[in-house]
């Protein structure tokens, strides 16, 4: 059984964090949702305009923030940086519990990739919206109160330690390992 992290721990690894490539960083792992509570790891998928990542569940499972419950389109894909979920679930084969779909060793900060910033992953472009990603129960759980905490502090919110969400503006097949540029 893994133990949740203390504060100070959690703390000791920004310093790693921090060193995340600004640009030219690489796709890590991709995650399909296909219902609740189910991870598929996958080590190539389609993003698509319509559907996100398909065989993800986004679509089918629609958002609170939308007044008809309808999928949110601005929250189509969920990324998180590698280096902050590494630190989290303190072993690979926990990354997928976080929820999002792509993991890049890419600094998301606000100052790196503001709203609007374009990602070309394999053959897709993704763009980052202004949306806020943050916890929530199920990532308490799996990460602990203070891992909460720590990615929904000022500072968590500044470097988009919970992730960042974007929507696809060009459709294509993305794969484990792609390089990850900014346009």
């Amino acid at each position: 059984m893994v133990k949740h992290l203390t504060t100070v721990e959690l703390e000791a690894g920004l310093e790693n964090i921090r060193q995340s490539p600004k640009d030219n960083s690489v796709l890590d792992m991709i995650v399909r949702r296909p219902r609740v509570e189910e991870r598929e790891v996958i080590t190539e998928g389609r993003l698509d305009l319509v559907e996100g990542l398909e065989g993800d569940n986004w679509k089918a499972r629609g958002s609170s923030s939308t007044p008809d419950k309808s999928a949110h389109p601005e929250m189509q894909i969920n990324i998180m940086n590698s280096r902050v979920i590494g630190l989290l679930a303190q072993e690979k084969e926990r990354w997928q519990l976080a929820g999002d779909q792509l993991y890049i060793d890419m600094d998301l900060s606000i100052e790196n990739l503001p709203a609007g910033t374009k990602l070309s992953i394999g053959e897709a472009i993704l763009e980052v919206t202004p949306v806020p990603h943050s916890g929530c129960k199920k990532f308490t759980e799996r990460f602990g109160l203070e891992a909460m905490k720590f990615v929904n502090s000022p500072l968590g919110k500044e470097l988009h330690l919970r992730g960042v969400n974007a929507k696809v503006i060009q459709a294509g097949t993305i794969r484990t390992g792609d390089i990850v540029k900014k346009l």
